[in-house]
């Protein structure tokens, strides 16, 4: 803005403000427009006076400066001297003074060429180590020599580069004291040091950042799907669920009144265990949500740093960037079964279909099982569960089969009363073993290869081992398995991902054989040894 005074009752005003001072300047930034003098003398630009007069359309007009008003709204009458002064300063072409959004705040970088009031510096020049304004920058455009100059966005830290003992521009990176130094420092206490120049170190620093912003996207990008997917999950849920509840209110009232009471028990189940399992995947995303958020923000320092045209300023603040920890969170999402590993694994789209033929099952079996069979029920409920933990794939080592072991004794009320328990009932002596697990409601009695047999019916998993080889039974049929002889079996079971796996376990871990199956009912392990002298089995303490 621009103001003129000719004498100390006319002033002039620009468009977009509409008041006087009493300073004479003879600079203009604006060039006025249509200059008029109401009655009491002062002047202003015709568009200015009568927006002031409309935003107080309601009041008396006045003069903005002397706060005389006016009974009417006065005639604006054309200055006609001011005017012509005006087309005048327009021949003359006189400069108009700097804005002061240009003149240099305490935080900005001011020009070191200036004199008197500091105008904003727009560069830095590497190799003069002074920060130029506009007008001051001019002869590195023009002068040779000066064309050659590093110029850089206006830097507070010119001195920094300057080093205190030498007084020399500090070029060189002693990449053993991991600092910048000049080259004199080079020849003298960095001596023998492993010493480059900043501008190849800055090189070699930039590629290793490149590097772990690829890192940091491809988390970022493996998030969002990770994110897409477990949305996808929410819905599917929740289509199970409304279904399930569907399905079952239309079981249950054909049961009418007698099974009333256990429809109302299911739709809550369900209901609860719907938005349990909703909770947790939205839990999840909110985390994944936030790790995109926290690598976005790590990502957008480094690219400000990567910008940072100064060498200098960027070795010195390239060490502050904190390392790209190791992330928790593998790859994708997937849905199970797979074969590669996985951070977060997700069971086929089954969800409440199974309570859905639990209650199928009661409606079938009336009164009578109804008693029996609500266990179940209520299991198929509560079964349903995304799996959401960070890695649901199958270990690989032993200390990766340890973090997931558990003690295990045997049930005294359970055993062969012609076995010997021992060793707090982790040891049970006779004869050639059968490792197996099984559903609690195994028949418990019956002869040979009968329905109380582990492996001969669809409630029980068994791998035989005897001196040269195995078998796998399950529901009567029997597999041949090769495999190393060991006097250790382990066995790994993850319920809900419906995988068991029998080990052979020596020096190494060797897979004998997987089951990948839906299993309905809780798991408990069982041995079964043939009768001999001496022949024992016993669960051992994993160490």
């Amino acid at each position: 803005m621009g103001s003129l005074h000719h004498d100390r009752h006319h002033t002039v005003t620009t468009e977009t403000d509409v008041f006087a001072t009493d300073i004479i300047s003879a600079e203009f930034s604006v060039v006025l427009k249509d200059p008029v003098t109401i009655p009491c003398g002062h002047s202003y630009c015709m568009n200015c006076i009568k927006s002031y007069w409309d935003e107080g359309e309601k009041k008396l007009p006045s003069c903005p400066q002397c706060r005389e008003t006016f009974t009417t709204r006065p005639a604006l009458v054309k200055n006609t001297m001011l005017a012509a002064l005006l087309e005048q300063l327009k021949k003359t072409g006189l400069q108009a003074a700097p804005a002061d959004h240009c003149y240099a705040g305490p935080e900005d970088v001011a020009c070191d060429a200036c004199s008197g009031r500091k105008l904003k510096a727009i560069k830095s020049c590497l190799v003069c180590l002074v920060s130029y304004c506009d007008k001051h920058l001019q002869p590195h455009h023009d002068v040779a020599q000066l064309r050659k100059h590093k110029l850089v966005d206006p830097s507070k830290n010119l001195q920094d580069n300057i080093c205190p003992r030498h007084d020399e521009v500090r070029k060189m990176f002693c990449r053993t004291d991991q600092k910048c130094i000049c080259y004199l420092c080079s020849v003298d206490e960095h001596k023998g040091h492993d010493t480059v120049s900043a501008a190849a170190e800055r090189t070699e620093r930039q590629r290793e950042m490149e590097v772990r912003r690829q890192q940091i996207q491809q988390e970022i990008q493996d998030r969002e799907k990770d994110v897409k997917l477990l949305q996808q999950e929410v819905e599917a849920i929740n289509q199970s669920a409304d279904g399930t509840v569907e399905d079952s209110e239309e079981i249950f009232t054909e049961l009418i009144s007698l099974l009333q009471k256990r429809s109302s028990e299911v739709k809550q189940q369900i209901r609860s265990q719907q938005e349990t399992e909703v909770r947790r995947v939205r839990e999840l995303e909110e985390k994944l949500q936030q790790e995109i958020s926290d690598l976005k923000r790590r990502d957008a320092e480094m690219k400000q740093l990567s910008d940072t045209e100064d060498n200098n300023q960027f070795l010195h603040s390239y060490p502050s960037l904190s390392p790209l920890s190791e992330s928790t969170h593998s790859s994708s999402i997937t849905i199970r079964p797979v074969t590669h590993s996985s951070s977060i694994s997700i069971r086929p789209l089954t969800y409440f279909q199974d309570v859905t033929a639990a209650v199928s099952e009661v409606r079938g079996r009336l009164q009578d099982i109804l008693r029996d069979m609500w266990t179940n029920v209520s299991l198929a409920v509560a079964e349903v569960d995304v799996l959401l933990s960070d890695s649901q794939s199958e270990p690989t080592s032993r200390a990766g089969f340890l973090k997931y072991s558990c003690e295990i004794t045997l049930d005294p009320n359970t055993v062969y009363t012609q076995l010997l328990l021992s060793e707090e009932n982790r040891k049970m002596t006779a004869g050639g073993v059968y490792v197996a697990v099984s559903y609690k409601n195994i028949s418990r009695s019956g002869g040979w290869w009968s329905e109380s047999e582990f492996g001969c019916n669809d409630k029980s998993w068994s791998l035989w081992c005897y001196s040269d080889g195995y078998e796998f039974s399950y529901n009567s049929i029997t597999t041949s398995i090769s495999g190393p002889q060991s006097s250790r079996i382990g066995v790994y079971l993850d319920h809900r991902a419906g995988v068991l796996s029998f080990y052979s376990i020596s020096g190494t871990m060797t897979l004998l054989h997987r089951v990948q199956t839906s299993f309905t009912q809780p798991l408990h392990a069982g041995v079964r040894v043939n009768n001999g002298p001496g022949e024992s089995a016993e669960f051992c303490k994993l160490k």
